[in-house]
């Protein structure tokens, strides 16, 4: 479950934790932990992310306006997830709003998504 407040609270939560990171809500989204050998996941790891994405059936509003709101997003690999909805890749904080699900894919499958 992600974040069940209204939009501009939802904001305002995230805004105080990442001043300056750009920040995208999302519906409809489903986190995707990649499915890695050890030694890819050690890479990930070296790298200082995590082995996940979140896919996004639907933006709800971007700060910098990349993603127009109805549109579909993939992320990044992450580098953190907090707070059951706060996803952070290294140039965006997606914040995930209503309920979602959370799947495991191959990374060609991630890739492959659209």
């Amino acid at each position: 479950m992600g974040a069940e407040s209204s939009l501009s609270e939802i904001l305002e939560s995230a805004r105080h934790r990442y001043k300056r990171m750009p920040l995208c809500v999302v519906e409809e989204w489903v986190i995707l932990d990649a499915i890695l050998t050890d030694e890819e996941r050690a890479k990930v790891k070296a790298a200082g992310c995590l082995p996940m994405f979140v896919f996004a059936h639907r933006v709800v509003h971007d700060e910098q306006r990349r993603f127009e709101p109805g549109n579909w997003v993939r992320s990044t690999i992450a580098r953190a997830f907090t707070d059951g909805y706060l996803f952070e890749t290294r140039n965006t904080v997606y914040v995930l709003k209503g309920p979602g699900h959370r799947k495991s894919s191959s990374l060609q499958g991630i890739f492959s998504i659209f």
